[in-house]
């Protein structure tokens, strides 16, 4: 498995990444990516966006067209509606309705002022181009009279007869009114007639209406210039059509008469011309209302817009092209004169130096390699010199190593000489000079049984405590002292000699003009997972400002020598660093009149592996 990931990143590093290839041909594919993917990405993205919104305009467009003449054509059959009205309520037509009723025969009288009563109704509105009375006993009464070549029976056996409300509402069809030379298209307004004593239907009121109003409502519209404008009736008849031939047709497209259904919106027809249909329904009429427009004509914008950006794209592409090949010929040509130049150092030619030419990185490059030129020549002519100087360095080293030895020989004649006082301060029972001989005989020793710079807490704890006791003969009980150190962290390895260099100060810097008794605390605090603090705390005089921001200032330069005062505390912070790391070191804080904390934050580290923190 891990073959073949190792063959697949080696496949991708030398083919995608084109690792073995000239910088020149890197930097033109690469840059060809970079240019090239946003660009085609923003200008399909504007072009799918374009589209969409362009889209949605003609819709938003459309609905606004059919809504205006929804409302004018509610407000026009309304209008007719009350005309409708109007007959039905006049005299003539009351009386002819009752005696047609009662008497159950028809009066030459009454029938005439009737269809004078209609024609006047006719007159008065140009747009009405028929109105016809309709018993259910075959009588007709009509303003056309004669020129009325269709017959009236006829009326009854139409699809919308039997489907005529019988609440007294009014209800729209599409039809045609036949004459002598012509056919006429009209929208029939029709209503059932009812006897008003026994409230039974006896017939049909139709008012036919021509196109005339409702085409000049719709040629204040503007579609498109191929689009048009029809209606559907609640059949899914035709109720205008820009096709006379259409009106009162069902209607030929079945996706359209399922849209005839719903309240409001848009589809694109799976007819031959992919037509582009925008509709509402009223609720008045009860008729659909369509835009139709061809979907091919509505993307005629939208191609203008695709060709024009894609035409950007190119142009734009081309000339980023020609840019940048010049721009890459200029980055390529100081690099391949700094690799001409670089094989000839390879043979051994150093007397020669690369001209700078810019200060950019690539001059700033070539500047450095002229530089390291230069500088290896001169090391060239130091060899000898160099050889020289190690030979001298090693008798040093040798030197050091023997006065080291020497070294060793004074505190073990010290560590020897203290067992003899102690052995006379025995035999003369002095007591107290034994216990401090033998004190300083173990911290001695404590220095030289382990040459180590790091021991366990345990041990530190144990120096720190002789120290201390060592004290005791010199303060008696001016002072007293407390160990804090839980089990857990005895075996935590600390920096040798760090504890008793601070508590030193304490007995150099704590006692002053304060003459209460001295109390020194040694605690041991965990403050993470991996790290723990080793906090002396003194109840002294405390430091003055101006001492504690110098010591804060020296250990912060992170120098390794000082200039005498407070040697200890540097001293063991540098120790501390140079250990464990330069996150780890001391911390001091000090105030006047109540004492000093000195903080050694140091890592978690066992001094056995299996150990674990209980």
């Amino acid at each position: 498995m891990k073959q073949k990931r190792r063959l697949f990143l080696e496949m991708i590093d030398r083919y995608i990444l084109l690792r073995d290839q000239s910088f020149m041909k890197k930097l033109f594919v690469f840059s060809s990516l970079l240019v090239i993917l946003p660009v085609l990405s923003v200008g399909i993205i504007s072009y799918q966006r374009s589209a969409i919104e362009l889209e949605e305009e003609v819709i938003q467009s459309s609905l606004q067209v059919i809504n205006q003449v929804e409302s004018h054509i509610e407000y026009y059959i309304q209008d007719f509606e009350i005309t409708s009205l109007k007959i039905m309520n006049s005299p003539e037509v009351t009386n002819f309705i009752k005696t047609n009723y009662v008497e159950n025969e028809y009066s030459g009288n009454l029938a005439e002022s009737v269809q004078e009563n209609l024609k006047v109704q006719e007159f008065s509105r140009p747009d009405i181009s028929n109105i016809t009375i309709l018993t259910d006993d075959g009588k007709v009464i009509d303003t056309l009279g004669i020129r009325n070549y269709y017959p009236a029976f006829k009326i009854k056996e139409e699809y919308w007869y039997s489907t005529v409300p019988e609440n007294g509402m009014i209800m729209l069809v599409s039809r045609t009114i036949k004459m002598k030379n012509n056919e006429q298209p009209v929208i029939s307004l029709v209503r059932r007639l009812y006897n008003p004593q026994t409230l039974k239907p006896i017939g049909m009121l139709v008012i036919d209406m021509n196109f005339r109003r409702i085409e000049e409502i719709l040629n204040k519209v503007t579609i498109s210039n191929k689009g048009y404008f029809f209606i559907l009736d609640s059949k899914g008849h035709y109720v205008y059509h820009p096709d006379p031939s259409k009106l009162g047709q069902e209607v030929e497209i079945e996706q359209i008469s399922k849209l005839t259904s719903q309240d409001s919106g848009s589809e694109v027809l799976d007819n031959v011309t992919k037509d582009f249909v925008t509709y509402t329904h009223s609720e008045t009429l009860g008729w659909s209302f369509f835009t139709s427009v061809q979907y091919g004509n509505l993307m005629e914008g939208i191609g203008k817009i695709r060709k024009a950006i894609f035409l950007t794209i190119f142009f734009a592409l081309f000339f980023a092209y020609l840019a940048g090949y010049g721009f890459a010929a200029a980055l390529v040509r100081p690099i391949r004169r700094l690799q001409q130049f670089m094989k000839e150092v390879e043979v051994g030619k150093l007397d020669s130096r690369v001209p700078v030419e810019s200060k950019d990185e690539l001059g700033q490059l070539t500047a450095g390699f002229n530089n390291t030129i230069e500088k290896l020549s001169d090391l060239l002519n130091e060899v000898y010199i160099s050889k020289l100087s190690e030979a001298e360095m090693s008798l040093k080293q040798k030197e050091s190593e023997l006065k080291l030895l020497q070294s060793q020989i004074n505190p073990h004649f010290l560590y020897n000489s203290l067992e003899t006082i102690r052995g006379m301060a025995l035999e003369e029972n002095q007591v107290n000079i034994a216990i401090m001989s033998n004190s300083l005989g173990k911290l001695l020793r404590y220095n030289l049984k382990n040459s180590s710079a790091s021991v366990s807490l345990s041990e530190e704890i144990k120096f720190c405590e002789m120290y201390m006791q060592i004290q005791k003969f010199r303060f008696e009980d001016r002072f007293h002292y407390t160990f804090d150190v839980p089990k857990w962290a005895e075996n935590l390895i600390v920096v040798k000699f760090s504890l008793q260099p601070i508590v030193e100060n304490c007995f150099v810097h704590a006692y002053g003009q304060n003459i209460r008794k001295l109390k020194i605390t040694i605690s041991v605090i965990r403050t993470s997972e991996t790290s723990f603090t080793i906090r002396i705390a003194d109840t002294g005089v405390g430091m003055e400002e101006n001492i504690l921001e110098e010591i804060i200032r020296k250990i912060h330069q992170k120098k390794e020598t000082s200039d005498g005062q407070s040697i200890g505390i540097l001293n063991v912070h540098h120790r501390i660093n140079y250990l464990f790391g330069s996150e780890f070191g001391i911390s001091i804080h000090s105030k006047q009149g109540i004492g000093t904390e000195v903080d050694l934050n140091l890592p978690i580290l066992f001094d056995h592996k299996n150990e674990e923190i209980k």
